[in-house]
Order: structure tokens, then C-alpha cells, then sequence
């Protein structure tokens, strides 16, 4: 593996562990603190803020007209539908059942690929998915099962939109990186984003008592602006400049092992074989999925 490629790999591996911590953080904030749209409007004026400030500091880059047409899909995609849909979806269904679906991202990530850009479907890539997806699911699984009632069905449909839209915002942005840096994409695509946000979010935000949030929900806050928005988003649409968005989606599967893992160092759980077992076959899928073939190039 040459070095961009492995920095690459080790961006989008940073993103979801990320990604993983900020289950357990963003939960604690709602929705006794603050409601999900709240949150929101905060990542995505948060982050928005960033990457303008950020961009200050280096080298603007013009973006043609063409291409800032495409961010505004790309926003709504990735940063309108994907954060409320996920957010609505799980206050309407259980973990257990969005934890699932999200899984089946790189699934849909796959499928999208080879009719939107062409990328082949491999049947390396196919087992590769085929292992990280039952690792994920028996990891899941384990603390639960899955729930299929009236009770759940709109808010398993939210959460399978929302899979779907992120997948398809990984596929629409790869050619982008290959003409712009990852700060001028994601400032367009959040400054777009917001405007798509305020108007569905800004009821909740006005509801938010604010001078009952202690200093340690607004630490959470932070993180999930800073971290899981800015750091996690830039990191992910880096790797995306050298390697495949299957082979990007498929770090998801490692979300759940990075779970266990921080619930084994809690003091909350034990490091068993079932979670050994799952852990072998989701880097074994992560493997095939990201291995480039002689005659298939990841980037």
C-alpha cells in the first residue's frame, strides 16, 4: 500500500472512531438537554463558522458554477438529510434496528457506485461486504434484536433515507476531491446546508433553555461541533481524495467494535469471543473491500 493510500485509510479509520464515541456523547445531550434539530442547527452553523475561518488561513480556491450546483445536492444529501433524517429516525425506532440499517451503508454505497461512477462491483469487494456486514450485525445483535413492528416501521424507513443519502453523498463527492481541497468542498457544501437547516431547526432551538445546560453538556456540545462535524466530515472527504467510497463506507463497520471496546474500558462489558469473532470478520471484510486488485484501482 503506497503512503497517500495508507493516510488515507488511516483519515477515514480516525473518522469513525470519531463517529463511534459520539453515540455515547450525543446521547447524554438528548433529548433532556437540548432536542435533536437543536443539535444540529449547532453542528452545521458550528461547522460552517470553521471552515470559513479556517479558510482564511490559506489559499482560496475558485470553485466553477458548475460544481457549486453540485454541492447544493451534495448538501442536501450529506448535511440536511442525512443528519435530521438519522436524528428523527432513531428518537422513532430503536438502536438496535438504526444501528442495523446503518450498517448497510456500504451495501447501498456499492450498488450506488457502479451506476453513478462506474465503480465495479468485485466479488472481493462483495465478500469483503458480506463480512463486515454479518460481523457488524452478530456485534449489534448480541445486545438486542432486531424489533419489525408498526411502532418502528416510519422510523426504520427515516434511518434506511438517511443510509441511503450518505451513501449517495460519498459517491457525488469523490469526483469533487479529485479538483478541490477538502476545506473548499466541505465549506461550500455546509454553507448550503445551513440553509436547508435554519428553517427546520430554528423552533427547537428557540424552545432550548439554555441557562440550564451545565459546563459539561456544552463540553459535549463542542465535541459533537468540533469533532464529530469538522474533524470527522474533513477526514472522511480526504480519504475520499485516494481511495474508493466503497472502500470508505466500509470503515463503518468498524463503529461497532470501537463501541465494545470503550464499553469493555468503562468497566460496562467483557471482552468475550463473540465480540472476538465479530472483530475478525469486520476486519477481514474492511480488508477485501479496501485491498486494491491488479486490475481495479481504489482511487
Amino acid at each position: 500500500m503506497r503512503k497517500e493510500n495508507l493516510t488515507a485509510h488511516l483519515a477515514v479509520l480516525g473518522a469513525n472512531i470519531i463517529f463511534g464515541l459520539n453515540y455515547v456523547i450525543a446521547k447524554g445531550i438528548m433529548p433532556h438537554w437540548m432536542e435533536p434539530r437543536a443539535i444540529i442547527f449547532f453542528r452545521v452553523t458550528g461547522a460552517t463558522a470553521i471552515f470559513w475561518l479556517a479558510e482564511m488561513f490559506t489559499t482560496k480556491e475558485k470553485v466553477a458554477p458548475k460544481d457549486l450546483k453540485r454541492m447544493v445536492l451534495l448538501a442536501i444529501f450529506g448535511v440536511a438529510l442525512n443528519q435530521i433524517l438519522f436524528f428523527e429516525g432513531l428518537n422513532l425506532t430503536t438502536p438496535i434496528n438504526a444501528s442495523i440499517i446503518m450498517v448497510g451503508t456500504p451495501i447501498l454505497v456499492l450498488v450506488i457506485s457502479h451506476f453513478v461512477i462506474g465503480d465495479k462491483i468485485s466479488g472481493r469487494r462483495l465478500l469483503g461486504i458480506v463480512l463486515g456486514f454479518s460481523g457488524a450485525a452478530f456485534l449489534i445483535l448480541r445486545n438486542g434484536h432486531l424489533t419489525l413492528s408498526t411502532n418502528t416501521a416510519l422510523g426504520n424507513l427515516l434511518v434506511l433515507i438517511n443510509a441511503a443519502s450518505y451513501g449517495l453523498f460519498l459517491v457525488m463527492v469523490k469526483p469533487l476531491m479529485s479538483k478541490y481541497k477538502p476545506l473548499t468542498v466541505m465549506k461550500w457544501v455546509f454553507t448550503f446546508g445551513l440553509v436547508f437547516v435554519i428553517p427546520v431547526s430554528i423552533g427547537e432551538v428557540s424552545r432550548t433553555n439554555f441557562s440550564a445546560i451545565p459546563l459539561n453538556i456544552w463540553f459535549s456540545v463542542l465535541y459533537v461541533v468540533l469533532f464529530t462535524t469538522v474533524f470527522a466530515y474533513f477526514l472522511n472527504n480526504y480519504s475520499l481524495q485516494k481511495i474508493s467510497p466503497s472502500a470508505n463506507s466500509s470503515y463503518i463497520y468498524l463503529q461497532p467494535v470501537l463501541a465494545s471496546l470503550v464499553a469493555v474500558f468503562a468497566g460496562k462489558d467483557n471482552l468475550t469471543m463473540t465480540e472476538i469473532f465479530a472483530s475478525v470478520l469486520i476486519f477481514t471484510g474492511v480488508y477485501f473491500v479496501s485491498k486494491r486488485g491488479r486490475a481495479q484501482m481504489d482511487n
